[in-house]
């Protein structure tokens, strides 16, 4: 390991990416303590205390919501943007087309991707204002235009935010949206320890440690799972170019278990804490049927096992989703086919392209079993404890793993890279 950091060390380029990338993040961490103006901090914090989803909404967003931040509503608007954008294209001919046409076109729908988040984040921020103005001596004096104001700034915040990821993405160490939450909650993680340490019941001993072993659990299958791949037999026919031969050597195609990496438990979140989100808007209105509505939405998903049971079906949906759009098939029959590659047994071309449809569609069944089944792991555990310290360890555990793990990754090919351009 010190020998890795060696090298890292002495590669200009690689340390240089990776110096940068921890300055924006202290940046976003500086920046998640500027708080908006006019807000009474202790009351916010109880609230947030008494109320379980928003607390969530604080824990996943690394405390920006505690300080009612500038950046209080983290990245949690431009995801929802990409899990948009990426449903249209499934639906829209002219969005289908885009995502077929490579860089070019991802960076249209990125443009695009852009400007939906900033609506939703004027409306994310408005419905965050409304909700917390419910609650006497959080937020005073709400005018027209300071609330207007409130809604610019924290969705300015926010921009700011998908910038500075845009940023890291271009370091190459790491996917910057991811690397924000990631660093999100690694912050609150010193709080959460020392609140754990402050409630700890020495009678609840058993329950901490059943809860650590699934947390072991957590890590280990993570980093299964994301490791794991199946290596797919490629052989390249020998070409004749005037007198020199080439081809006729033989590789692999490496089909990963979990291709989507942590992007499922990242989009899971987002659809779990969205239904309950709005219907704290509801909980005071003046019909009784859309009191009634919001109250028994929100004790639904309070729910233990229809929490659980929703929260794995999301996973392993989305697994397959995403799956399905970064992992072409047809290219890569089509590029293989091109090249002169075949993969034994298996004709070239369309009969290509079905297999190994077929065999990510098994892989992924796999993956997405291991990874539903590992998000609620530590959930079921977590059910037993009497503290909110650990309100979404499962996730956060899942998240930082999976998220240090793609960073190395990336890294470790900076490294190979560099080490092939010296050769």
């Amino acid at each position: 390991m010190w020998e890795k950091f060696s090298r890292i060390w002495k590669i200009k380029d690689v340390r240089n990416n990776i110096l940068i990338v921890l300055g924006l993040l202290v940046i976003f961490r500086l920046a998640a303590h500027i708080p908006v103006p006019g807000v009474n901090a202790l009351n916010l914090r109880n609230y947030l205390e008494n109320n379980q989803i928003v607390g969530l909404l604080n824990v996943f967003s690394g405390g920006t919501m505690q300080y009612f931040s500038v950046l209080m509503l983290g990245v949690g608007p431009y995801i929802t943007a990409s899990i948009i954008l990426q449903l249209l294209a499934m639906i829209v001919p002219s969005l289908e087309e885009l995502s077929k046409e490579g860089e070019s076109g991802q960076q249209k729908i990125n443009f695009y991707t852009r400007w939906l988040t900033v609506p939703l984040a004027l409306l994310q921020s408005f419905g965050m204002i409304r909700l917390l103005a419910q609650s006497s001596g959080i937020l005073t004096d709400l005018t027209t235009f300071r609330v207007i104001t409130i809604m610019f700034t924290i969705s300015a915040g926010t921009m700011f935010l998908v910038w500075i990821g845009e940023l890291i993405s271009e370091r190459k160490v790491g996917n910057g949206t991811s690397l924000l939450i990631f660093a999100g909650i690694i912050s609150s993680l010193p709080s959460s320890l020392q609140t754990l340490a402050i409630n700890f019941d020495s009678s609840q001993f058993y329950t901490y440690a059943l809860f650590l072993v699934a947390a072991v659990i957590t890590i280990v299958g993570v980093v299964f799972i994301s490791e794991g791949q199946r290596n797919i037999p490629v052989t390249y026919a020998k070409q004749m170019h005037g007198n020199r031969t080439s081809g006729g050597s033989s590789t692999h195609l490496p089909f990963r278990v979990n291709m989507a990496g942590v992007i499922p438990i990242i989009f899971a979140v987002s659809i779990m804490l969205f239904p309950s989100m709005i219907a704290q808007f509801f909980v005071h209105a003046n019909s009784s049927g859309l009191r009634d509505i919001a109250t028994g939405t929100i004790r639904f998903f309070e729910n233990k096992i229809y929490y659980n049971t929703i929260y794995f079906l999301l996973v392993f949906g989305f697994t397959f989703f995403y799956t399905s759009v970064v992992f072409h098939p047809q290219k890569i029959a089509e590029n293989l086919q091109k090249q002169g590659g075949f993969i034994p047994g298996i004709r070239p071309g369309k009969e290509t392209e079905k297999y190994l449809a077929q065999t990510m569609n098994r892989l992924n069944l796999i993956g997405a079993l291991f990874l539903g089944i590992i998000a609620i792991l530590p959930l079921l555990v977590q059910g037993t404890l009497a503290t909110n310290s650990l309100r979404i360890g499962g996730t956060s555990l899942l998240i930082v793993v999976a998220v240090a793990i793609e960073t190395a990754k990336q890294i470790e090919s900076q490294l190979t890279m560099h080490e092939y351009d010296i050769i």
